[in-house]
């Protein structure tokens, strides 16, 4: 018998895969409260239990935000935000001038 959710995929609906994500689980603003207290002088073991989360997760956060401000951590998002939307935007002129140079290059 098959476990409770355990589905092959050819059962489902053509073109419905099952994507799970993951919310974040701390916000931004939480997870830089963490790393001053650990800047702070916290014993890492201490703020793992206290918060719950992995030694590994905490060394991960380290080495994403450093030793940030909450200003300076919204500042950060909004850049790659910004960095995400022009690298799209290039990617979309590059295509058109490409098409473009294809069209003219075609012997009439």
């Amino acid at each position: 018998m098959p476990e409770r959710g355990a589905e092959s995929p050819a059962a489902r609906p053509l073109g419905q895969r099952r994507v799970a994500r993951r919310r974040p689980r701390y916000s931004e603003e939480q997870i830089l409260r963490v790393l001053r207290e650990s800047a702070a002088g916290t014993a890492d073991e201490a703020l793992c239990a206290k918060y719950g989360v992995s030694r590994k997760m905490l060394a991960k956060w380290r080495a994403e935000r450093g030793v940030l401000g909450p200003s300076d951590a919204r500042r950060l998002k909004q850049l790659e935000e910004e960095n995400r939307r022009l690298r799209s935007i290039v990617a979309d002129l590059t295509l058109s001038n490409q098409a473009l140079k294809l069209a003219v290059s075609k012997k009439w």
